[in-house]
């Protein structure tokens, strides 16, 4: 599956990588250390850029629903 912007896929694909073989090799082993965090980190600041390029905000992306009043409502017209 390709990223939200062409220019992320090649990080997304190698952050895919990295934390399939880091949760198949050693996390389900006892393993918990973070292999593939800077990978991460790389990928969502890529992410971040896109949606922003994309003119979304990025606070209501993030904005906690699950759980609160919020979830309950139905989207503005």
């Amino acid at each position: 599956m390709n990223s939200l912007s062409p220019d992320c896929t090649g990080l997304k694909q190698a952050y895919d990588a990295c934390f399939n073989s880091w949760f198949s090799e050693k996390f389900l082993k006892g393993d918990s250390t973070d292999a593939c965090g800077d990978l991460f980190k790389k990928y969502q600041e890529c992410v971040k850029e896109a949606i922003l390029e994309k003119g979304i905000d990025i606070d209501e992306v993030e904005r906690v629903v699950i759980g609160t009043e919020s979830e309950k409502q139905p989207p503005p017209h």
